[in-house]
């Protein structure tokens, strides 16, 4: 079985669903420290006059040390609507309709986890383009795991407590920061996954690469995003 692993990102880029769609189960790491200024909270978009914004959840102060699975969303503010007033300038893309529905039925829901958030919408998001891959949060799995001794062992640790677990896909930075030697010790294979980021037609002459998977979607139907989530390649 092959096993995906990564920290739960807000409307990753089409790589992060690539891996999504070609592993057997997908699990978001919740319960390691949380980053500032990183994907869990943000991504990018178009803006109206060229270039790229951002689009991003307000979080509620915490302290440097706190886990990802801790870490609140700000509902004193109006992000909500503030997301979808920045994809307003999106009105003239071919599939806007459909993303605004897509996103208005996920934000209907009173999130307060990051993590929640980001596994509906990643889950929403598989569904819309036919990508059936069980998506699961860490903490809620209960399962028990060796301790970790480097920043690499947290998917080898993971992979070895679920018995079927004989594969393990990562995306290709890792490929200079995992011990293969590790994984190859406890019968735990290990593969890079490459997505090729695939030009495809934005409004403007300039092509934006590797924004949100909302900004794929706004210009592209889900038969033509399965294609795209099908080009990559595979190390070891």
């Amino acid at each position: 079985m092959r096993l995906g692993i990564m920290q739960p990102y807000f409307f990753p880029y089409i790589g992060y669903f690539s891996l999504i769609k070609h592993v057997d189960r997908f699990i978001l790491l919740d319960d390691v420290q949380f980053i500032r200024h990183g994907w869990i909270e943000r991504n990018r978009i178009l803006k109206q006059n060229g270039g790229w914004q951002y689009i991003s959840v307000p979080l509620k102060k915490h302290k440097q040390a706190t886990l990802i699975k801790d870490i609140e969303i700000n509902n004193d503010i109006d992000w909500k609507n503030k997301i979808k007033a920045q994809l307003v300038h999106y009105k003239k893309a071919p599939y806007y309709k459909q993303v605004i529905s897509l996103l208005e039925k996920i934000l209907e829901h009173d999130f307060v986890s990051i993590t929640e958030m980001n596994r509906v919408s990643l889950q929403e998001v598989s569904s819309y383009l036919g990508i059936d891959t069980p998506i699961e949060i860490f903490r809620c799995m209960g399962i028990k795991i060796d301790d970790v001794q480097a920043a690499d062992e947290w998917a080898l640790n993971i992979c070895k407590a679920i018995p079927e677990a004989n594969e393990y896909w990562n995306p290709p930075g890792g490929r200079f920061f995992f011990d293969v030697s590790k994984y190859k010790a406890n019968g735990i294979g290990i593969k890079f996954q490459e997505a090729e980021l695939l030009e495809y037609k934005q409004k403007g002459n300039v092509f934006e690469s590797g924004l949100s998977i909302i900004d794929v979607m706004m210009f592209n139907d889900a038969g033509k995003i399965n294609a795209m989530l099908d080009r990559y390649k595979l190390y070891e």
